[in-house]
Protein backbone atom coordinates (compact mmCIF):
# COMPACT_ATOMS: atom_id res chain seq x y z
CA UNK A 1 0.00 0.00 0.00
CA UNK A 2 1.36 3.42 -0.33
CA UNK A 3 2.98 5.55 2.29
CA UNK A 4 0.96 8.18 3.61
CA UNK A 5 3.49 10.11 5.64
CA UNK A 6 5.95 12.02 4.89
CA UNK A 7 9.64 9.76 4.50
CA UNK A 8 12.18 12.62 5.56
CA UNK A 9 14.83 10.46 4.57
CA UNK A 10 13.90 9.50 0.69
CA UNK A 11 12.91 13.17 0.64
CA UNK A 12 16.13 14.15 1.36
CA UNK A 13 18.07 12.02 -0.50
CA UNK A 14 15.78 13.05 -3.49
CA UNK A 15 16.09 16.73 -2.96
CA UNK A 16 20.04 16.45 -3.01
CA UNK A 17 19.32 14.24 -6.07
CA UNK A 18 17.43 16.92 -7.93
CA UNK A 19 19.99 19.30 -6.65
CA UNK A 20 23.31 17.10 -7.89
CA UNK A 21 21.41 16.68 -11.59
CA UNK A 22 20.57 20.79 -11.79
CA UNK A 23 24.68 21.02 -11.28
CA UNK A 24 25.00 18.75 -14.38
CA UNK A 25 24.05 21.51 -16.88
CA UNK A 26 26.74 23.84 -15.44
CA UNK A 27 29.03 20.91 -15.97
CA UNK A 28 27.83 20.37 -19.35
CA UNK A 29 29.09 24.05 -20.36
CA UNK A 30 31.88 23.63 -19.23
CA UNK A 31 32.41 20.76 -21.05
CA UNK A 32 31.23 21.67 -24.18
CA UNK A 33 32.90 25.36 -23.25
CA UNK A 34 36.61 23.82 -23.47
CA UNK A 35 36.25 22.22 -27.05
CA UNK A 36 34.67 25.84 -28.82
CA UNK A 37 37.09 28.30 -29.91
CA UNK A 38 37.98 30.92 -26.89
CA UNK A 39 36.18 33.41 -28.95
CA UNK A 40 32.97 31.32 -28.34
CA UNK A 41 32.90 30.33 -24.97
CA UNK A 42 30.44 32.60 -24.10
CA UNK A 43 28.10 31.78 -26.40
CA UNK A 44 28.19 27.78 -25.35
CA UNK A 45 28.12 28.75 -21.99
CA UNK A 46 24.80 30.73 -22.17
CA UNK A 47 23.49 28.11 -24.63
CA UNK A 48 23.14 25.96 -21.50
CA UNK A 49 22.70 28.41 -18.62
CA UNK A 50 19.33 29.98 -20.61
CA UNK A 51 18.12 26.43 -20.90
CA UNK A 52 17.88 26.86 -17.15
CA UNK A 53 15.88 29.73 -17.56
CA UNK A 54 13.67 29.21 -20.18
CA UNK A 55 12.89 25.17 -19.81
CA UNK A 56 12.83 25.82 -15.63
CA UNK A 57 9.97 28.44 -16.24
CA UNK A 58 7.90 25.92 -18.71
CA UNK A 59 8.11 22.72 -16.60
CA UNK A 60 6.60 24.06 -13.85
CA UNK A 61 3.95 26.04 -16.45
CA UNK A 62 2.87 23.22 -18.60
CA UNK A 63 5.66 21.01 -19.14
CA UNK A 64 5.23 19.01 -15.47
CA UNK A 65 1.57 18.04 -16.46
CA UNK A 66 2.56 17.13 -20.48
CA UNK A 67 4.81 14.69 -18.83
CA UNK A 68 2.95 12.96 -15.89
CA UNK A 69 -0.75 13.46 -16.31
CA UNK A 70 -3.73 11.92 -17.99
CA UNK A 71 -3.00 10.39 -21.53
CA UNK A 72 -4.65 12.60 -24.16
CA UNK A 73 -4.16 11.72 -28.23
CA UNK A 74 -3.66 8.22 -27.96
CA UNK A 75 -0.87 8.31 -24.99
CA UNK A 76 1.46 10.17 -27.22
CA UNK A 77 1.39 13.16 -24.46
CA UNK A 78 -0.27 13.74 -21.12
CA UNK A 79 -2.77 16.76 -20.95
CA UNK A 80 -0.71 20.29 -20.41
CA UNK A 81 -3.92 21.58 -18.21
CA UNK A 82 -4.58 18.63 -15.56
CA UNK A 83 -1.59 20.28 -13.40
CA UNK A 84 -0.72 23.57 -15.16
CA UNK A 85 1.18 25.86 -13.05
CA UNK A 86 1.32 22.78 -10.46
CA UNK A 87 -2.47 22.67 -9.73
CA UNK A 88 -3.34 20.71 -6.77
CA UNK A 89 -0.26 19.67 -6.16
CA UNK A 90 0.85 22.13 -3.59
CA UNK A 91 0.45 22.10 0.26
CA UNK A 92 -3.01 22.07 1.75
CA UNK A 93 -4.51 21.73 5.26
CA UNK A 94 -5.74 18.64 4.37
CA UNK A 95 -2.47 17.58 2.71
CA UNK A 96 0.35 19.01 4.42
CA UNK A 97 3.53 16.82 3.66
CA UNK A 98 2.30 17.16 -0.14
CA UNK A 99 1.97 13.40 -0.61
CA UNK A 100 -1.15 13.61 -2.95
CA UNK A 101 -1.23 13.34 -6.49
CA UNK A 102 3.33 12.12 -5.91
CA UNK A 103 3.89 9.90 -8.60
CA UNK A 104 6.47 8.84 -5.94
CA UNK A 105 4.21 8.99 -2.89
CA UNK A 106 4.67 4.74 -1.90
CA UNK A 107 7.65 6.11 -0.76
CA UNK A 108 6.54 9.49 1.06
CA UNK A 109 8.00 11.39 -1.18
CA UNK A 110 6.06 14.83 -1.69
CA UNK A 111 4.23 15.89 -5.43
CA UNK A 112 6.86 19.25 -5.61
CA UNK A 113 9.82 17.07 -4.65
CA UNK A 114 9.26 14.80 -7.65
CA UNK A 115 8.47 17.88 -9.97
CA UNK A 116 12.20 19.26 -8.77
CA UNK A 117 13.65 16.01 -10.15
CA UNK A 118 12.09 15.83 -13.36
CA UNK A 119 12.96 18.98 -14.05
CA UNK A 120 16.32 18.53 -13.81
CA UNK A 121 16.27 16.12 -16.53
CA UNK A 122 14.03 18.59 -18.92
CA UNK A 123 16.54 21.16 -18.67
CA UNK A 124 20.12 19.26 -19.59
CA UNK A 125 18.36 17.33 -22.41
CA UNK A 126 17.77 20.55 -24.10
CA UNK A 127 21.48 21.91 -23.09
CA UNK A 128 22.85 18.71 -24.55
CA UNK A 129 21.54 19.35 -28.40
CA UNK A 130 23.73 22.96 -27.62
CA UNK A 131 27.27 20.86 -28.85
CA UNK A 132 25.79 19.99 -32.15
CA UNK A 133 25.03 23.78 -33.15
CA UNK A 134 28.09 25.27 -31.61
CA UNK A 135 29.72 28.28 -33.24
CA UNK A 136 26.56 29.45 -35.88
CA UNK A 137 23.21 29.48 -34.35
CA UNK A 138 21.19 32.84 -33.34
CA UNK A 139 20.90 32.55 -29.59
CA UNK A 140 17.23 34.38 -30.21
CA UNK A 141 16.20 31.36 -32.38
CA UNK A 142 18.13 29.12 -29.46
CA UNK A 143 15.75 30.55 -26.66
CA UNK A 144 12.78 30.07 -28.98
CA UNK A 145 13.61 26.57 -29.49
CA UNK A 146 14.00 25.68 -25.73
CA UNK A 147 10.43 26.05 -25.30
CA UNK A 148 9.26 24.91 -28.89
CA UNK A 149 11.29 21.91 -28.80
CA UNK A 150 11.03 21.11 -25.21
CA UNK A 151 7.23 21.22 -25.19
CA UNK A 152 6.76 19.32 -28.53
CA UNK A 153 9.12 16.50 -28.15
CA UNK A 154 10.74 16.21 -24.97
CA UNK A 155 7.52 16.41 -22.69
CA UNK A 156 5.25 14.15 -24.94
CA UNK A 157 8.61 11.46 -25.27
CA UNK A 158 8.83 11.49 -21.54
CA UNK A 159 4.86 10.94 -20.84
CA UNK A 160 5.19 7.89 -22.96
CA UNK A 161 8.24 6.12 -21.33
CA UNK A 162 7.28 7.09 -17.48
CA UNK A 163 4.07 8.97 -17.54
CA UNK A 164 2.06 6.03 -18.75
CA UNK A 165 2.11 6.51 -22.05
CA UNK A 166 2.27 4.35 -25.43
CA UNK A 167 5.85 3.43 -24.90
CA UNK A 168 5.39 2.70 -21.61
CA UNK A 169 4.63 -0.80 -19.74
CA UNK A 170 0.52 0.07 -19.25
CA UNK A 171 -2.55 -1.77 -20.48
CA UNK A 172 -2.75 0.57 -23.44
CA UNK A 173 0.81 0.78 -24.28
CA UNK A 174 2.28 -0.54 -27.76
CA UNK A 175 4.21 -3.07 -25.64
CA UNK A 176 0.97 -4.65 -24.57
CA UNK A 177 -0.29 -4.76 -28.26
CA UNK A 178 2.61 -6.58 -29.31
CA UNK A 179 2.79 -8.78 -26.11
CA UNK A 180 -0.09 -8.71 -24.32
CA UNK A 181 -0.78 -8.13 -20.67
CA UNK A 182 0.47 -10.02 -18.03
CA UNK A 183 -1.18 -12.86 -15.88
CA UNK A 184 -3.32 -10.16 -13.46
CA UNK A 185 -4.23 -7.90 -16.14
CA UNK A 186 -2.26 -4.97 -15.07
CA UNK A 187 0.05 -4.00 -17.26
CA UNK A 188 2.41 -5.33 -20.49
CA UNK A 189 3.67 -8.48 -20.38
CA UNK A 190 6.77 -7.07 -21.49
CA UNK A 191 7.32 -3.65 -20.03
CA UNK A 192 9.98 -1.39 -21.90
CA UNK A 193 12.81 -0.56 -19.35
CA UNK A 194 14.43 2.88 -19.41
CA UNK A 195 15.51 3.49 -16.00
CA UNK A 196 16.98 7.23 -15.92
CA UNK A 197 16.78 8.38 -19.68
CA UNK A 198 18.70 6.52 -22.33
CA UNK A 199 15.19 7.27 -24.74
CA UNK A 200 13.80 10.19 -22.84
CA UNK A 201 16.88 12.14 -23.06
CA UNK A 202 20.11 11.22 -24.89
CA UNK A 203 18.59 9.11 -28.10
CA UNK A 204 15.96 11.67 -28.05
CA UNK A 205 18.69 15.17 -28.09
CA UNK A 206 21.22 12.73 -30.11
CA UNK A 207 18.71 12.96 -32.91
CA UNK A 208 17.61 16.41 -32.44
CA UNK A 209 21.36 17.48 -32.87
CA UNK A 210 21.63 15.78 -35.75
CA UNK A 211 18.55 17.38 -37.69
CA UNK A 212 19.57 20.77 -36.61
CA UNK A 213 22.92 20.71 -37.23
CA UNK A 214 21.78 18.96 -40.76
CA UNK A 215 19.62 22.29 -41.02
CA UNK A 216 22.23 25.38 -40.31
CA UNK A 217 25.00 23.41 -42.38
CA UNK A 218 28.60 23.70 -41.80
CA UNK A 219 30.76 26.17 -39.75
CA UNK A 220 32.55 28.68 -41.45
CA UNK A 221 36.05 27.04 -42.43
CA UNK A 222 35.06 23.47 -41.87
CA UNK A 223 36.90 21.02 -43.68
CA UNK A 224 39.95 23.76 -43.49
CA UNK A 225 40.66 25.20 -40.57
CA UNK A 226 42.23 22.74 -37.69
CA UNK A 227 39.36 22.45 -35.25
CA UNK A 228 40.79 22.40 -31.72
CA UNK A 229 39.47 22.56 -28.07
CA UNK A 230 40.42 25.62 -26.63
CA UNK A 231 40.75 24.56 -22.84
CA UNK A 232 41.55 20.94 -22.36
CA UNK A 233 41.24 21.48 -18.46
CA UNK A 234 37.73 23.17 -19.37
CA UNK A 235 36.52 19.68 -20.73
CA UNK A 236 37.85 17.42 -17.93
CA UNK A 237 36.08 19.53 -15.12
CA UNK A 238 33.15 19.91 -17.07
CA UNK A 239 33.22 15.61 -16.82
CA UNK A 240 34.27 15.88 -13.40
CA UNK A 241 31.41 17.78 -12.53
CA UNK A 242 29.21 15.57 -15.21
CA UNK A 243 30.14 12.47 -13.19
CA UNK A 244 29.27 13.47 -10.12
CA UNK A 245 26.09 14.85 -10.90
CA UNK A 246 24.84 11.59 -12.87
CA UNK A 247 25.35 9.67 -9.15
CA UNK A 248 21.91 12.13 -8.94
CA UNK A 249 20.82 11.47 -12.14
CA UNK A 250 20.59 7.48 -12.29
CA UNK A 251 20.93 6.72 -8.18
CA UNK A 252 17.94 9.74 -7.43
CA UNK A 253 15.95 7.52 -10.27
CA UNK A 254 15.36 4.83 -7.74
CA UNK A 255 12.54 7.59 -5.98
CA UNK A 256 13.91 6.40 -2.78
CA UNK A 257 17.12 5.89 -0.83
CA UNK A 258 16.77 2.35 -1.11
CA UNK A 259 19.10 -0.98 -2.57
CA UNK A 260 18.15 0.00 -6.12
CA UNK A 261 19.78 3.50 -5.44
CA UNK A 262 23.00 1.93 -4.17
CA UNK A 263 22.97 -0.24 -7.15
CA UNK A 264 22.35 2.59 -9.39
CA UNK A 265 25.25 4.37 -7.87
CA UNK A 266 27.59 1.61 -8.50
CA UNK A 267 26.95 0.80 -11.92
CA UNK A 268 26.91 4.41 -13.15
CA UNK A 269 30.40 4.70 -11.30
CA UNK A 270 32.04 1.27 -12.72
CA UNK A 271 30.10 1.58 -16.76
CA UNK A 272 32.05 4.91 -16.46
CA UNK A 273 35.08 3.82 -15.93
CA UNK A 274 34.94 0.91 -18.11
CA UNK A 275 33.73 3.32 -20.75
CA UNK A 276 37.25 5.66 -20.66
CA UNK A 277 39.06 2.81 -20.72
CA UNK A 278 37.30 1.70 -23.62
CA UNK A 279 37.70 4.85 -25.52
CA UNK A 280 41.37 5.46 -24.60
CA UNK A 281 42.20 2.25 -26.14
CA UNK A 282 40.31 2.67 -29.23
CA UNK A 283 42.07 6.19 -29.52
CA UNK A 284 45.18 4.74 -29.18
CA UNK A 285 44.86 2.37 -31.60
CA UNK A 286 43.32 4.96 -34.09
CA UNK A 287 45.37 7.86 -33.71
CA UNK A 288 48.33 6.56 -31.69
CA UNK A 289 47.91 8.57 -28.18
CA UNK A 290 45.70 8.44 -25.41
CA UNK A 291 44.47 11.99 -24.87
CA UNK A 292 42.30 13.81 -21.79
CA UNK A 293 39.64 15.16 -24.42
CA UNK A 294 39.23 10.85 -24.81
CA UNK A 295 39.33 10.38 -21.23
CA UNK A 296 36.66 12.91 -20.53
CA UNK A 297 34.49 12.09 -23.54
CA UNK A 298 34.44 8.47 -22.42
CA UNK A 299 33.36 9.08 -19.30
CA UNK A 300 30.27 10.77 -20.88
CA UNK A 301 29.50 7.78 -23.12
CA UNK A 302 30.19 5.51 -20.29
CA UNK A 303 27.84 7.83 -17.93
CA UNK A 304 25.23 8.38 -21.07
CA UNK A 305 25.03 4.06 -21.91
CA UNK A 306 24.51 3.54 -18.22
CA UNK A 307 21.82 5.98 -17.68
CA UNK A 308 18.88 3.69 -19.30
CA UNK A 309 20.18 0.09 -17.47
CA UNK A 310 21.86 1.62 -14.20
CA UNK A 311 19.00 -0.16 -11.77
CA UNK A 312 18.43 -2.72 -14.19
CA UNK A 313 22.06 -4.75 -14.54
CA UNK A 314 24.34 -6.21 -12.24
CA UNK A 315 27.76 -4.55 -11.65
CA UNK A 316 30.01 -6.85 -14.19
CA UNK A 317 26.73 -6.31 -16.80
CA UNK A 318 28.04 -2.69 -16.86
CA UNK A 319 31.54 -3.11 -17.03
CA UNK A 320 30.16 -4.59 -20.27
CA UNK A 321 27.92 -1.93 -20.82
CA UNK A 322 30.27 0.49 -20.68
CA UNK A 323 33.27 -1.05 -22.17
CA UNK A 324 31.06 -1.25 -24.92
CA UNK A 325 29.88 2.26 -25.29
CA UNK A 326 33.23 3.43 -24.80
CA UNK A 327 35.03 1.58 -27.65
CA UNK A 328 31.62 2.35 -29.91
CA UNK A 329 31.49 5.88 -29.50
CA UNK A 330 34.93 6.61 -30.36
CA UNK A 331 34.87 5.40 -33.27
CA UNK A 332 30.99 6.32 -34.57
CA UNK A 333 32.29 10.02 -34.03
CA UNK A 334 34.57 9.73 -36.61
CA UNK A 335 31.35 8.68 -39.51
CA UNK A 336 30.19 12.69 -39.48
CA UNK A 337 33.71 13.24 -41.60
CA UNK A 338 32.14 10.09 -44.32
CA UNK A 339 28.20 11.80 -43.97
CA UNK A 340 29.68 15.00 -44.45
CA UNK A 341 27.55 16.39 -41.12
CA UNK A 342 28.65 18.87 -39.09
CA UNK A 343 27.80 17.90 -35.88
CA UNK A 344 30.21 20.38 -34.08
CA UNK A 345 30.82 18.96 -30.47
CA UNK A 346 29.28 15.21 -31.38
CA UNK A 347 26.28 14.95 -29.81
CA UNK A 348 24.88 12.53 -32.11
CA UNK A 349 27.58 10.59 -32.16
CA UNK A 350 28.03 10.01 -28.08
CA UNK A 351 24.27 10.43 -27.31
CA UNK A 352 22.39 8.77 -29.57
CA UNK A 353 25.04 6.19 -29.90
CA UNK A 354 25.81 5.77 -26.46
CA UNK A 355 21.87 5.76 -25.40
CA UNK A 356 21.22 3.32 -28.07
CA UNK A 357 23.73 1.11 -26.86
CA UNK A 358 22.61 1.27 -23.61
CA UNK A 359 18.72 1.37 -24.34
CA UNK A 360 19.26 -2.10 -26.13
CA UNK A 361 21.98 -3.54 -24.20
CA UNK A 362 19.29 -3.93 -21.49
CA UNK A 363 17.73 -6.57 -23.89
CA UNK A 364 20.84 -8.50 -23.04
CA UNK A 365 22.06 -7.88 -19.85
CA UNK A 366 18.72 -6.97 -17.55
CA UNK A 367 18.86 -9.59 -14.44
CA UNK A 368 15.05 -10.09 -14.26
CA UNK A 369 14.54 -10.62 -18.29
CA UNK A 370 17.91 -9.90 -20.78
CA UNK A 371 18.85 -12.80 -22.66
CA UNK A 372 22.24 -13.43 -21.60
CA UNK A 373 20.33 -13.97 -17.88
CA UNK A 374 18.19 -16.86 -18.74
CA UNK A 375 15.25 -14.75 -20.90
CA UNK A 376 14.24 -14.41 -24.30
CA UNK A 377 14.59 -11.74 -27.00
CA UNK A 378 11.07 -10.47 -26.10
CA UNK A 379 13.20 -7.64 -23.64
CA UNK A 380 15.52 -7.59 -26.89
CA UNK A 381 13.01 -6.74 -29.23
CA UNK A 382 10.80 -4.19 -27.10
CA UNK A 383 14.29 -2.13 -26.36
CA UNK A 384 14.98 -1.99 -30.09
CA UNK A 385 10.92 -0.90 -30.63
CA UNK A 386 11.47 2.22 -28.09
CA UNK A 387 14.59 3.20 -29.35
CA UNK A 388 13.35 3.43 -32.86
CA UNK A 389 9.89 4.56 -32.39
CA UNK A 390 12.41 7.64 -29.93
CA UNK A 391 14.35 8.17 -32.76
CA UNK A 392 11.91 8.65 -35.72
CA UNK A 393 9.52 10.59 -33.20
CA UNK A 394 12.48 13.11 -32.26
CA UNK A 395 13.47 13.29 -35.53
CA UNK A 396 10.32 14.18 -37.30
CA UNK A 397 8.89 16.97 -34.86
CA UNK A 398 12.50 18.30 -34.57
CA UNK A 399 12.85 18.61 -38.45
CA UNK A 400 9.63 20.30 -38.68
CA UNK A 401 10.38 22.76 -35.48
CA UNK A 402 13.53 23.29 -37.10
CA UNK A 403 12.23 24.07 -40.40
CA UNK A 404 9.84 26.48 -39.34
CA UNK A 405 11.95 28.44 -37.32
CA UNK A 406 14.36 28.58 -39.87
CA UNK A 407 11.63 30.23 -42.42
CA UNK A 408 10.39 32.49 -39.71
CA UNK A 409 13.74 33.78 -37.04
CA UNK A 410 16.09 32.48 -39.53
CA UNK A 411 19.07 29.63 -37.59
CA UNK A 412 21.74 30.74 -38.69
CA UNK A 413 24.12 33.67 -37.42
CA UNK A 414 25.15 36.45 -40.02
CA UNK A 415 28.68 35.52 -41.73
CA UNK A 416 30.20 38.70 -39.75
CA UNK A 417 28.76 37.50 -36.08
CA UNK A 418 29.72 33.90 -36.78
CA UNK A 419 33.12 34.72 -37.08
CA UNK A 420 33.16 37.24 -34.69
CA UNK A 421 31.99 35.39 -32.21
CA UNK A 422 31.04 36.29 -28.32
CA UNK A 423 31.84 40.26 -28.75
CA UNK A 424 28.68 40.57 -31.96
CA UNK A 425 26.43 37.60 -30.15
CA UNK A 426 26.74 38.98 -26.34
CA UNK A 427 28.65 42.03 -26.42
CA UNK A 428 31.72 40.66 -23.97
CA UNK A 429 34.17 37.75 -24.51
CA UNK A 430 35.87 35.35 -22.44
CA UNK A 431 39.59 36.42 -22.27
CA UNK A 432 40.85 39.86 -22.48
CA UNK A 433 44.48 40.03 -22.94
CA UNK A 434 45.85 43.35 -22.26
CA UNK A 435 42.96 45.54 -23.06
CA UNK A 436 42.16 42.96 -26.33
CA UNK A 437 39.38 41.58 -27.34
CA UNK A 438 39.91 38.25 -26.66
CA UNK A 439 38.29 36.87 -29.93
CA UNK A 440 40.70 33.60 -31.07
CA UNK A 441 41.37 33.26 -35.13
CA UNK A 442 39.02 34.33 -37.02
CA UNK A 443 37.46 31.06 -38.96
CA UNK A 444 39.32 28.75 -36.72
CA UNK A 445 36.35 26.42 -35.94
CA UNK A 446 35.48 24.47 -33.31
CA UNK A 447 38.22 21.60 -33.11
CA UNK A 448 40.07 18.36 -31.77
CA UNK A 449 42.82 16.87 -29.51
CA UNK A 450 42.47 13.91 -31.33
CA UNK A 451 44.64 14.34 -33.88
CA UNK A 452 45.66 18.19 -34.84
CA UNK A 453 46.23 17.52 -38.29
CA UNK A 454 43.27 16.49 -38.78
CA UNK A 455 39.51 18.72 -39.07
CA UNK A 456 37.34 16.81 -37.35
CA UNK A 457 36.64 14.35 -34.30
CA UNK A 458 35.77 16.24 -30.84
CA UNK A 459 33.21 14.12 -29.05
CA UNK A 460 30.58 15.92 -26.36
Amino acid sequence: MPVTALDTGNNAWMLASSALVLLMTPGLAFFYGGMVRRKTVINMLMMSFSAMGTVGVVYVLWGYSMSFSSNVFGGLTGNPFTLFGMTGLGLTAADADGLVHSADAAAGVPALTFVAFQLTFAIITVALISGSVADRMRFSTWLVLSVVWVSLVYFPLAHMVWGGGLLSGSVDGLSAKLFGLNADGTAAAVSPMDFAGGTVVHIDAGVAGIVLAMLLGKRKGHGRDPMRPHSVPFVMLGAGLLWFGWFGFNAGSAGAANGTAALAWLNTSTATSAAMLGWLLVERILHGKATGIGAASGAVAGLVAITPAAGFVSPVGSIAIGALAGGTCAWAIGLKNKLGLDDALDVGGVHLVGGLVGTVSIGLFSTSSGLFYGGNADQLLIQIVIAAVAIAFSGALTLVIGLILRRTMGLRLSEEHEYAGDTAIHGESAYDFEGGTGIGTAGAPVGSAHKHTEPEGVSA
